[in-house]
């Protein structure tokens, strides 16, 4: 696909931006509640000495601090991954 396809397309389907609309704060407030709390909890006062670092302690806060040890208030205040279990449990009884 070319830019002149991608334009028509653009065109014949006009999109609306979702970010940044003036008066419309929620678009983004996932995102900004997760590297808020990301940066608050964990890289707040941590200088990284390679980039390759910080992507190996990001990724060590994400997957096994935030997803798995982490409780989040709006799922029942437990881990997302504890959260998960327990969906796939109910659904198991439910069929």
């Amino acid at each position: 696909m070319n830019l002149e396809d991608v334009q028509d397309l653009l065109n014949a389907n006009p999109v609306i931006c979702s970010m940044r609309r003036k008066g419309n704060c929620w678009d983004n407030a996932c995102a900004e509640s997760f590297f808020g709390s990301m940066k608050s909890e964990w890289v707040k006062h941590k200088i990284y000495e390679t980039h390759d670092n910080a992507k190996k302690d990001i990724f060590n806060y994400i997957e096994v601090f935030y997803n798995r040890k982490r409780r989040h208030e709006s799922p029942g205040n437990v881990s997302p991954v504890v959260y998960e279990e327990m969906y796939e449990m109910n659904q198991e009884r439910a069929a």
